[in-house]
């Protein structure tokens, strides 16, 4: 092939890479085979210099810019790292480093965590900006969202130069990628992909209250700007700690490249103990002066390199593809594996996602498949050995049946999975309804656990929840392992659930898109299930942070006749499908409209106090200051940077007292 036109289609190649990477958050591609097609094509470049293209994938850093907000340029350009895969490639740089750079050199080894890179800005020990590292020399102004991090502090301590850069990664723990998943299941919806992607969509929602919500975390690696007083990465580590930065503890200082090999041997075995995604070390020359002196490529710093770990994945057989049935009708389809070893554990099944996963991969029983676990709950099959596909395969043809109840599946439009219509004679269905019911966010019930619930279904002792107020003990004895002790337990534990509050009742109830926020949400506008039972779309969309989908799942819910059957007989049961008067008691709507930033330490009520004040009165309580709010509540040692942004915007400040009169009055 012709060389020129060889390089033209690798820049095309990984540009389009780049975008699907860093702009849609959907790579098609893995980290190594990029990487070694970007290696390919500096190769080429370096070759034949007459083809030097200053817009080439090997002369940025990442890919297009967003417009979703604000385009800032860096002060300082964040580049990006060279990548080694082996001991003889990180020998080769060390010789390298030797030929610029005289006396002792030592390195600072670094767990490279994988999320989505930050530069947060710092002027007098204030946060004033957090923007994404874009394409290197410009990135997205995210303040807002990342004021919510709370391992992001917003005014620090000790001694901090004046002004600085300090970049790192926003990352999503493993637990709290988990727990998001397991919620969005529950609610019908379908589960992220892995916690990398989900952490660099969080920093672009709009709604900076949604990201709060999402337990982000920031790991802080590096610090640039003019006179830090800084004199080698160690203390950046040091520094940053000090002054109220979250610092992997894992770090560490290293003598030689021979303590550096040690230390990447080690994490490339017990990464799996780590609470967060990591694919690698980055290896520093702690020296910032021999940083100096190494300088940078047009790409990135010389004085640093990533080795990648290899990419956690597998091949087996997929022996065949069968499909599940949600508590709300989703269907997910599932790829029953030949056992194999993957990051020590054996993997038998793997997660397809939807129809349009399938038919992307081109997936069929049969296949040899590669399979990966990262963050993701179970292991998602990534691509097809088409080299050992049996030639008479066919495609797979995506279920059209309940595998259940044999109803014929329907896809609403824009949505990517499938759904069983057969809401109250499907099995799964019935049974994950009463499950979520039972669960400990929702009624809580003590003594009753899923599998009871499964065995109650089976039996034909119940087919909704409602059925549960009219058990017996006598009932229930004779259940499998159902002894005197737990079948008083568990008659009791579904009396005590009537004591269960109004909003969580309404969350319970497994209302498609309706989680515990919304829940709250709901029952402190409607105070009472008949209201919400005749609130009309425009009138549940009026309402604050309810949308659309949420306004049409909750008029769905209840024009059905056996959910309203259900609710009405929660309701002769005793259930709590109202505000307590004693709640009620206590709210107002006197702040309604009204939107207060709480900021400072007060004497009089907490702050969590203040919050629930201004809540129970039909006020909004907001992380930040905006053109909407119209007060800060100013309590002492607030921060400056608040005052001066509620001055500069025209809002209200008042005291505590003041806020406390204007309850009074």
């Amino acid at each position: 092939m012709d060389i020129e036109l060889k390089i033209k289609e690798l820049r095309e190649e990984l540009q389009k890479h780049n975008y699907n990477y860093y702009v849609l958050d959907k790579p098609e591609i893995s980290d190594y085979d990029f990487d070694m097609k970007l290696e390919e094509l500096q190769k080429l470049e370096e070759q034949n210099p007459q083809f030097r293209d200053e817009n080439s994938p090997t002369q940025r850093v990442g890919g297009a810019i967003t417009k979703n907000f604000a385009t800032v340029e860096h002060e300082f350009r964040m580049y990006s790292l060279s990548n080694s895969y082996s001991k003889e490639e990180l020998e080769e740089w060390e010789n390298r480093i030797r030929k610029v750079v005289d006396g002792e050199v030592k390195y600072v080894c670094e767990l490279k965590y994988d999320g989505a890179s930050i530069s947060l800005t710092y002027e007098n020990g204030s946060l004033i900006k957090a923007v994404t590292r874009g394409d290197g020399f410009q990135g997205d102004d995210v303040t807002n969202n990342v004021r919510t991090i709370r391992s992001v502090p917003l005014k620090l301590k000790g001694d901090y130069p004046e002004k600085f850069h300090i970049r790192g990664e926003i990352v999503l723990p493993y637990e709290g990628f988990a727990q998001m998943n397991a919620e969005r299941v529950d609610l019908g919806e379908e589960p992220y992909a892995n916690p990398r992607n989900t952490a660099s969509g969080s920093l672009k929602l709009q709604d900076s209250a949604e990201v709060a919500r999402r337990p982000l975390e920031c790991l802080l690696y590096s610090i640039t700007g003019n006179n830090t007083g800084i004199t080698s990465q160690y203390e950046v580590l040091e520094k940053a700690r000090s002054w109220g930065f979250k610092v992997p503890a894992e770090s560490e200082l290293k003598n030689s490249i021979e303590e550096v090999l040690e230390y990447i041997n080690y994490w490339d075995h017990h990464r799996h103990d780590l609470p967060y995604e990591t694919d690698g070390v980055v290896i520093k020359v702690d020296n910032i002066h021999q940083q100096e002196e190494l300088g940078h490529t047009a790409k990135s710093p010389r004085w640093a390199m990533a080795y990648k770990f290899k990419a956690e994945q597998e091949s087996t057989k997929l022996k065949k593809i069968t499909y599940q049935v949600g508590r709300t009708g989703a269907i997910t389809p599932v790829a029953n594996l030949a056992p194999v070893q993957l990051a020590g554990t054996t993997v038998k099944r793997a997660s397809l996602h939807n129809a349009d996963q399938i038919e992307k991969l081109d997936v069929r029983e049969g296949d040899t498949v590669f399979v990966e676990k990262g963050g993701e709950i179970i292991p998602k099959i990534v691509g097809v050995d088409f080299t050992k596909r049996d030639p008479d395969s066919e495609p797979t043809s995506y279920a059209a049946n309940c595998p259940e109840c044999g109803t014929e599946l329907i896809r609403n439009k824009g949505e990517a999975q499938h759904y069983c219509p057969n809401t109250n004679g499907c099995p799964p269905q019935i049974i994950g309804r009463i499950q979520h019911y039972i669960s400990r966010k929702a009624m809580d019930i003590e003594g009753l656990g899923g599998e009871t619930v499964a065995l109650l279904v089976k039996a034909g002792l119940i087919e909704n929840y409602a059925d549960l107020y009219t058990l017996k003990k006598e009932d229930v004895l004779p259940l499998e392992r159902m002894a005197e002790k737990s079948a008083d337990n568990l008659i009791k534990g579904i009396e005590n659930s009537k004591a269960i509050p109004f909003e969580r009742v309404l969350f319970a109830l497994g209302i498609r898109y309706v989680g515990e926020t919304v829940a709250k949400k709901l029952a402190k506008h409607f105070k009472n299930i008949d209201s919400i039972m005749s609130a009309t779309e425009e009138e549940l969309v009026n309402l604050d942070e309810i949308g659309e989908r949420i306004a049409w799942s909750v008029v769905d819910f209840f024009s059905n006749k056996a959910n309203r059957e259900n609710v009405s007989r929660l309701k002769e049961y005793g259930i709590q499908l109202e505000i307590s008067a004693e709640k009620l008691a206590n709210q107002t709507n006197i702040l309604e409209g009204k939107i207060f930033v709480i900021s400072g330490v007060f004497n009089q009520v907490s702050r969590n106090d203040a919050k629930k004040l201004i809540e129970d009165n039909g006020g909004k309580v907001s992380g930040s200051i905006s053109s909407k709010t119209n007060y800060l509540v100013a309590g002492e040692n607030m921060g400056p940077s608040k005052l001066a942004k509620a001055e500069k915007l025209g809002t209200q400040i008042i005291s505590e007292d003041d806020f406390l009169k204007m309850l009074e009055n």
